[in-house]
């Protein structure tokens, strides 16, 4: 086991649970902020119980404010949804101290070079380590419980500033295990997240299912003809990575790494998981994720993108506009981090220097 840490984390949901079950029966001293403020209140007088993939009980520490929870910490986890992710830092920022690094699990819309640079302004130094998806996948069980369903047999990590990614890579593996590998920058991390490109179209063609609140297994529901709209979106995916000189593993490959499978077409890996897991189930409440979160932070963020390198995304605009159209909204105006990042005018080659920067 490695030297123990005292590690802080934000949030207080399946991930942020499991994160702290995971690091506090390793030995080290977790220390649990809640942003909405009695998230944790559970965990005052009861050990952190875990079940699935990994089962036991620890202690961990409650605190009041961002101050008590990062207050001689090694590492920060950022562990809330990420249209949270920008009001959790302004939290954290001014309780954050040079040496430290700050983990954003997982990230989208950059919102960790957002972090980088806002901290930068304040002259704090900081380093701040991205990865696409979770280390861990889970479900908050009760008020100190939380059912860990799969850990990740490999997932890329990425730094800022980017000569601090070896030592990012080693921290995380010294927390999580050896199951990382190094992302180029804090861009490739962002978009090798596949969660906008599956739960975007999954969530449109099962509506009705949403809205009536059926209980209906994700998996099974994506159908060849679902999967090959998700397959459309990868596509602009990957073809958006390309313009910026970055490479990511298409959907299947993450399906592989991520759960194991071995069946080439996604539709085919879809019935596997399905017939493997039995689940999970899809949402059931029309103010999902798989829209309000995935469709303005994933697919919006990457039309925006298409738009600064120059690279047609008509499906993704398309899923986009049908999420806004069912839901009411302007998803668009609902990304709180395009506009203080500049991303919209902003070059591919400036955007680059800022995600590289050392």
């Amino acid at each position: 086991m490695s030297a123990a840490a005292t590690i802080a984390i934000a949030g207080t949901g399946g991930i942020a649970f499991a994160s702290a079950a995971w690091l506090a029966q390793a030995g080290h001293e977790v220390r649990v902020w809640s942003p909405g403020g009695r998230g944790a209140d559970g965990l005052r007088d009861a050990p952190l119980q875990s079940t699935g993939v990994l089962e036991g009980s620890a202690r961990v520490v409650v605190a009041d404010t961002p101050a008590q929870a990062l207050a001689g910490a090694k590492a920060v986890l950022i562990a809330v949804p990420v249209n949270g992710h920008r009001a959790v830092m302004d939290a954290l920022l001014p309780a954050l101290a040079s040496g430290q690094t700050v983990i954003v699990s997982s990230m989208s819309s950059l919102s960790s070079l957002y972090l980088f640079e806002q901290a930068r302004a304040r002259g704090v130094d900081i380093t701040v380590a991205s990865m696409g998806t979770t280390v861990l996948t889970a479900r908050r069980a009760g008020p100190a419980q939380v059912r860990v369903m799969t850990k990740r047999t490999e997932l890329g990590v990425s730094a800022l500033p980017v000569a601090r990614a070896d030592a990012a890579l080693a921290l995380c593996r010294e927390l999580f295990g050896d199951v990382f590998v190094t992302d180029p920058n804090s861009l490739a991390s962002a978009l090798t997240n596949i969660n906008p490109v599956a739960h975007g179209p999954l969530a449109l063609f099962n509506w009705t299912r949403i809205e009536r609140a059926e209980n209906w297994p994700q998996y099974h529901y994506m159908t060849p003809q679902v999967a090959a709209v998700i397959g459309r979106l990868d596509a602009e995916r990957i073809a958006l990575a390309a313009a910026f000189g970055l490479q990511v593993r298409t959907i299947e490959a993450h399906f592989a790494k991520s759960f194991g499978t071995t069946s080439a077409t996604l539709a085919d890996i879809a019935a596997e998981l399905h017939a493997k897991r039995g689940g999970p189930p899809g949402p059931t409440d029309t103010a999902t994720r798989f829209l309000g979160e995935d469709v303005p932070y994933g697919l919006v963020f990457s039309a925006v993108l298409g738009k600064v390198a120059g690279v047609a995304m008509p499906a993704t605009q398309t899923v986009v506009q049908t999420a806004g159209l069912i839901l009411g909204r302007d998803l668009a105006a609902e990304n709180d981090l395009i506009a203080p990042l500049r991303l919209e005018g902003e070059s591919m080659q400036g955007l680059l220097a800022r995600v590289n920067a050392a």
